[in-house]
């Protein structure tokens, strides 16, 4: 009679029971379940690297878009010609003391000019805008105080100011546009070009 094997115990070979698998086999069966590891790691770690990767980079993005449209006061440098074309700001080229400042908003789009230039340039950049030195209202801002504010101007009462509003039906700017005659012979000029889309 044979003796049934105890419980839990492996049967014997001669007995019909499985039998272990050689030992390459298993590195076989190992090596087969690192690889499938490793695969979905990697199927799964890249993809996440990836986006965060791409998460900070559009973080960063934002910041940097958000600083450049939140920037305020106008700054020194020259506006592209582009710019100057959309805007209809036709700065002498002799210019000098040149800065500016760009705000985009849904609504409203404005760029924000100043620049010194002398009595000549002044004339030509007037007529350059379709206007000319004896339009301008004397003792007058036309530039309003929250643009004044935005590009960090202030309006002294002991200069001698002139000022016009160019409009022009959409799409074309309006243009607020305020002269410092205090020195003739060294106008500076302020400037508030507004488009709306």
């Amino acid at each position: 009679m044979t003796p049934h094997p105890l419980p839990g115990q492996a049967s014997a070979p001669d007995e019909g029971g499985t039998p272990a698998p050689p030992a390459e086999d298993r590195r076989h069966v190992v090596r087969r379940r690192w690889i499938t590891a490793i695969t979905i790691l990697l199927l799964v770690g890249v993809p996440a690297g990836y986006l965060a990767v791409s998460a900070q980079q559009s973080r960063q993005s934002g910041r940097d878009k958000a600083a450049k449209i939140g920037a305020t006061k106008v700054r020194p440098g020259w506006p592209s010609k582009v710019q100057r074309s959309i805007y209809e700001v036709p700065i002498p080229p002799k210019a000098w003391r040149v800065g500016f400042l760009e705000t985009n908003n849904w609504r409203t789009s404005r760029l924000f000019i100043a620049f010194s230039v002398t009595p000549a340039d002044l004339d030509t950049f007037l007529a350059d805008a379709g206007t000319s030195r004896a339009a301008l209202n004397p003792g007058e801002v036309a530039i309003s105080p929250h643009d004044a504010e935005v590009a960090g101007w202030s309006w002294s009462p002991k200069a001698t100011w002139y000022g016009i509003t160019l409009e022009q039906p959409n799409p074309r700017p309006t243009r607020d546009i305020t002269v410092d005659l205090t020195h003739p012979e060294q106008p500076k000029v302020y400037v508030v070009s507004s488009t709306t889309p």
